[in-house]
């Protein structure tokens, strides 16, 4: 079964997802945005095998362990939406390096897990959210009570109110797991999140 920890991580306190699967121990990192000796500290102590690197998006905050990481696991892929590679946009501040890119709609395996990725552009033009099972990752769009600022390079209003009128009209409940700030429900933020309220009546 997925099992996942969260990581608090650098001044901005970014959630860091470290998910893994309970019996094989493969293990994948959602936005691993500093401090990379906690996150390998981690992945050791509960003797994981890190086998992917996601990013929702590639803000300096979301992004700032990639470059440690990778010198120490050269293999293992780094995955980031093909819209959020422009360094001038995505103010990754030089800590963006990724080897593989993905699309809306694309599907990466980490057996018996599955990512699937859902476009949600609005934060930057990249902006992403993977669901695995009934757990979304919803990085800097869907936030408790909250959503992403959109007056950054690469933001967009209307894209981000797109954004959550779509991830308001998927079915059933989800677990939502965003880039800063407590967990919450797709339900509970349908019911009591302006913003995601004012997307459905769009």
């Amino acid at each position: 079964s997925m099992k996942i920890i969260t990581l608090p991580l650098g001044a901005l306190e970014t959630n860091c997802y470290v998910v893994y699967d309970e019996a094989s121990k493969a293990c994948a990192l959602v936005d691993p945005g500093a401090m990379p000796q906690t996150i390998l500290d981690t992945l050791e102590k509960n003797e994981l095998a890190l086998q992917k690197i996601f990013l929702t998006h590639a803000h300096f905050d979301h992004t700032g362990a990639l470059r440690a990481l990778h010198e120490k696991f050269p293999d293992v892929p780094i995955y980031v939406n093909a819209q959020d590679t422009d360094e001038t946009l995505n103010m990754s501040h030089g800590n963006l390096v990724y080897t593989d890119t993905f699309l809306d709609g694309d599907e990466i395996s980490m057996p018996p897990l599955t990512f699937r990725v859902l476009a949600t552009p609005g934060h930057t033009r990249g902006s992403s959210c993977l669901i695995c099972g009934d757990t979304i990752f919803s990085g800097d769009t869907l936030f408790e009570g909250c959503c992403g600022r959109t007056d950054l390079p690469g933001g967009d209003g209307a894209q981000m109110l797109a954004s959550l009128k779509r991830l308001a009209e998927l079915p059933g409940d989800y677990h939502v797991l965003p880039g800063h700030g407590g967990d919450t429900t797709l339900e509970r933020e349908r019911r009591t999140n302006y913003y995601m309220r004012e997307a459905m009546r769009v």
